[in-house]
């Protein structure tokens, strides 16, 4: 199995900035994909920003110019820096690896959900 722990979340006014981070452990053989989403209330998970093991990332329309998606290899960490940051985009953000493990093969895993909150 694979366990992922997301920090960085909390409480910013609008315009301002916060940096999630992901680090996932456990028997991992390799990953694959990493990425956020978020839920707002009432309404569905949506990508926020994903990127390959290659560096290849793709936004959301909503945050293209503004949301920053990086990862170590190295450390099986990925990150997302945020900024400019707007009362839409409260949400509990929830990180996504595809990963495969020493006894099973490629699958998705999630983490439990950092709350953001940009509010005045």
């Amino acid at each position: 199995q694979v366990q992922l722990v997301e920090s960085g979340g909390g409480l910013v006014q609008p315009g301002g900035s916060l940096r999630l981070s992901c680090a996932a452990s456990g028997r991992i053989f390799s990953i694959r994909d990493m990425g956020w989403y978020r839920q707002a209330p009432g309404k569905g998970r949506e990508l926020v920003a994903r990127i390959t093991v290659v560096g290849k990332t793709n936004y959301a329309d909503s945050v293209k110019g503004r949301f920053t998606i990086s990862r170590d290899n190295a450390k099986n960490m990925v990150y997302l820096q945020m900024n400019s940051l707007k009362p839409e985009d409260t949400a509990v953000y929830y990180c996504n690896v595809v990963a495969s493990t020493i006894s099973t093969y490629e699958r998705d895993y999630w983490g439990q959900g950092t709350q953001v909150t940009v509010s005045s």
